[in-house]
């Protein structure tokens, strides 16, 4: 099995590369989904966020409001790093059980671990191959003002509150670069891919 780390600043792009990933063939195991599926109603990690934040970061319906959640840590690096410590080991737990599950479906898969916080939580060691998906800073600030609606403020807070982009770089095996088209995504996507195919090949002799 070829273990691959994939990550990215936020805006990047690194989700629809994640997507093209998959549509090849890799397995992937997507952290963000993890991290909102451990705190979903009735959860451990929910009860853990709220004895933190307070009722004030639930909805209505009782489930986490994921937006005001964020307004609260990304501007304050005590409370991110409280959160992070409620959230990251449950994440851990779930990703350890998927992760045993596609090595037992099949030994020789591309398993692609789609990680945000990689560089952050000094998780590099742990993968065969990190990719990261990169895109100038200001790029990002368009998409995520543009695309996702986030005020500059709001933006440049969650921007900032993650690693540098030279941060990222440094840790890099394979870099997709994501400043372009769709079109020119899915090109450097078949690049990667077959990369990714030769080294599990080399592996298996």
């Amino acid at each position: 099995m070829l273990k691959v780390g994939l990550t990215g600043g936020i805006g990047s792009g690194k989700s629809e590369a994640s997507r093209r990933l998959s549509d090849r063939g890799a397995v992937v195991i997507d952290a963000d989904r993890i991290a909102r599926e451990v705190v979903e109603p009735g959860t451990e990690g929910l009860a853990g966020v709220v004895a933190v934040f307070g009722d004030e970061v639930l909805r209505a319906d009782g489930s986490l409001d994921r937006e005001r959640l964020g307004a609260i840590v990304f501007s304050d690096s005590e409370k991110l790093a409280a959160l992070n410590g409620i959230v990251h080991p449950l994440v851990g737990a779930r990703v350890a059980e998927l992760q045993n599950q596609a090595a037992e479906a099949d030994e020789a898969a591309i398993v692609v671990y789609d990680v945000p916080l990689l560089v952050e939580n000094n998780l590099a060691p742990m993968y065969d191959v990190v990719i990261v998906v990169d895109a100038a800073d200001e790029v990002r600030l368009d998409r995520l003002t543009g695309a996702r609606g986030m005020s500059e403020k709001d933006a440049r807070a969650r921007i900032a509150a993650q690693a540098a982009r030279e941060d990222r770089l440094a840790v890099a095996d394979i870099v997709i670069g994501n400043e372009g088209s769709l079109e020119e995504l899915d090109a450097r996507v078949d690049e990667v891919w077959a990369e990714l195919s030769a080294r599990r090949a080399s592996r298996a002799r």
